[in-house]
């Protein structure tokens, strides 16, 4: 073991003596070789003749420059003692004077790159550019500039450890006390519009991450900056000379090791994705980090005694998808745990519906959906929607998907609710994707508490992860609509169209309800639904039930098939006086169910596609 760590040195040294040296010379390379195998036996002693003898042949003119460059005081080591350095590389400039300025005040040197170096200048700072303190010029376009041991050896040295100072006097090579640096703009680049793959790659940051891990490592000596927003009470634990607070300097490094990793995940997630040139990869990846933004402490879980908090999903196929998690809260209270569950149910379902749509929602449940032609108003599909299920709609989350005016914000203000005409409608939230400004004002005034959102309708083609025991699932989203399938009559009766299109509704609603899942609807809107029972004749007579006498003529809809038809749910239906039933087929007695619903002369539609939500 104390072998192969003397022979790292070794090499380390070895390589310091490679960039330092004039090594093109015949004679400096036989040196340098003869010293790289004698490393092998004698240590590092034998590397630091080599050193002397390289020295003593070789000119001024290339010793000369390191010593200037590396310590002001043109002295070894005094860059280190005497001198305070921070060194600032950033994609985002956003408060960058504030931080020059208060570096500048306290005595430390601003050393820079770039862009960032340009700002600086530009704003009258003095700066020291990373290529002087290198001794080596930018190159490979931008690609090396501060991978040296100049800059990472400034950064990685422990002060408290005399072979590690004495390493930095012996090669010129100051201490670097604070390092601000953020990462060239990745996620923005592949997110935008027509960016090839040579033009991503070439955004994909080495040298940042790499300073950003060094000054964390060594947090203990280095403070690390990789967030605008920190730089004030940066600047105030300098000032006062708080600066070795422990657990700040942590949490900084905490930050920067977060900072690289969401970075890294980023374009670990691209690369997979364009594997091959004019192709993207479908297949989910053998591994997977997902990076995750908190945005707001809850007050609470599910329960008041449940700790809780809200995090958005930073991944790139996240990225313009919409939905709740990015939506803009206008008016009430915080969002609470549930609150986020149900928004997010009434969301992804008002998002399926192409015509104007109320969607009503309890505990994640859609209990009321109306919709409404193009041309005309959502006044009568909230209406409808409420009175699905007044009982349940109370208290619930009402969402729409085209804008809320005036007179729909008039009448979800005033509407009363239909088991009584008196009692007024209390809602936890409603969502929509824009509000004129008046309808806005009436919203506001319905209640203090009432959380108004607008949302971005969610798009299709996402991913879907669950968390179980140990582990996560992940499966694709739920993206089949009524468009997507046959709707293939297996009975003798062929429905109208109008029973079609009443059989796609209730489909397309019972996608939303949790299994076992049963909907009734007619003319557009839903009549009644059962949720979430351990068998489907329970769920079929609580959405019978419901719907009352308007379930004659009415369409149901099963989001799998039924395991019995005879003296069950099949028959049950077909007695009740429904004109329709889809549901996915595919039992062993799918002929039992086209059977019951010939002798009732009621028509069946199989879809071939089965629906749960658990």
């Amino acid at each position: 073991m104390a072998m192969a760590v003397t022979c790292r040195a070794s090499l380390a040294l070895l390589s310091s003596l490679t960039s330092s040296s004039s090594s093109s010379h015949p004679h400096h390379r036989s040196l340098l070789m003869a010293a790289s195998r004698s490393s092998h036996v004698g240590g590092t002693r034998d590397l630091l003749s080599a050193k002397q003898r390289l020295s003593s042949s070789s000119s001024a003119k290339v010793a000369a420059p390191r010593a200037a460059v590396a310590s002001p005081a043109s002295s070894p080591g005094a860059t280190s003692q005497g001198v305070k350095q921070a060194l600032i590389s950033l994609s985002d400039k956003r408060n960058l004077e504030l931080l020059a300025k208060g570096l500048g005040d306290l005595g430390y040197k601003l050393v820079s790159t770039g862009g960032t170096a340009t700002a600086l200048e530009k704003a009258g700072y003095a700066v020291t550019r990373v290529e002087e303190l290198t001794s080596f010029p930018e190159m490979l376009d931008g690609r090396v500039k501060t991978l040296h041991p100049a800059v990472h050896g400034g950064i990685l040295a422990r002060r408290d450890m005399e072979p590690h100072m004495e390493a930095l006097q012996q090669h010129g090579i100051g201490t670097i006390d604070v390092v601000v640096v953020n990462l060239y703009p990745f996620y923005s680049t592949v997110t935008s519009s027509n960016v090839d793959f040579e033009t991503g790659v070439e955004n994909i940051d080495i040298g940042g991450p790499s300073m950003i891990r060094a000054a964390a490592k060594n947090h203990k000596d280095v403070m690390v900056v990789v967030d605008p927003d920190d730089y004030s009470e940066v600047l105030a634990k300098l000032q006062t000379g708080d600066d070795g607070d422990t657990s700040f300097r942590r949490r900084l490094a905490w930050k920067a090791f977060q900072h690289a990793s969401s970075y890294d995940s980023a374009v670990a997630e691209w690369l997979w994705k364009h594997q091959r040139d004019g192709e993207e990869t479908t297949e989910f990846p053998p591994s997977l980090t997902v990076p995750l933004t908190l945005k707001s402490k809850l007050r609470y879980g599910e329960n008041p005694h449940q700790r809780a908090a809200f995090y958005e999903d930073k991944s790139l196929a996240e990225f313009g998808a919409g939905g709740i998690a990015t939506a803009v809260q206008y008016h009430g209270k915080e969002m609470s745990y549930n609150n986020y569950l149900d928004a997010d149910a009434a969301w992804n379902c008002v998002c399926e519906f192409n015509n104007p749509t109320c969607v009503v929602v309890k505990h994640t449940n859609p209990c009321g959906v109306a919709s409404v032609g193009p041309n005309q108003g959502l006044l009568e599909a909230y209406r409808l929607a409420v009175r699905a299920d007044p009982v349940s709609a109370f208290g619930g989350i009402v969402a729409f998907n085209v804008e809320v005016d005036e007179t729909l914000a008039r009448e979800i203000r005033e509407f009363r609710s239909p088991t009584d005409g008196e009692t007024r409608m209390f809602y936890e939230i409603v969502v929509a994707p824009s509000y004129t400004e008046k309808g806005l004002e009436i919203l506001k005034g319905k209640s203090k508490t009432l959380r108004i959102l607008k949302a971005e309708h969610t798009k299709k083609g996402r991913r879907s992860l669950r968390q179980i025991g140990g582990g996560w699932l992940l499966q694709d989203s739920d993206d089949k609509t009524p468009e997507d399938l046959g709707f293939r009559v297996v009975t003798s009766k062929v429905p109208t169209l109008e029973l079609v299109d009443d059989a796609q509704f209730a489909w397309l609603c019972c996608k939303h309800v949790k299994s076992n899942a049963i909907v009734v609807a007619k003319d557009n809107r839903m009549l009644g639904m059962g949720s979430g029972q351990p068998n489907r004749v329970k769920s079929l007579q609580i959405a019978l039930e419901k719907a009352g006498e308007e379930a004659k003529g009415a369409a149901l809809a099963s989001d799998a098939f039924f395991p019995f038809a005879w003296n069950d749910a099949v028959e049950d239906a077909c007695k009740a006086g429904v004109k329709v039933i889809a549901q996915p087929g595919g039992s062993m007695r799918d002929q039992d169910a086209i059977d019951c619903c010939n002798k009732y002369g009621v028509s069946m539609l199989f879809t071939e596609v089965r629906h749960f939500r658990h």
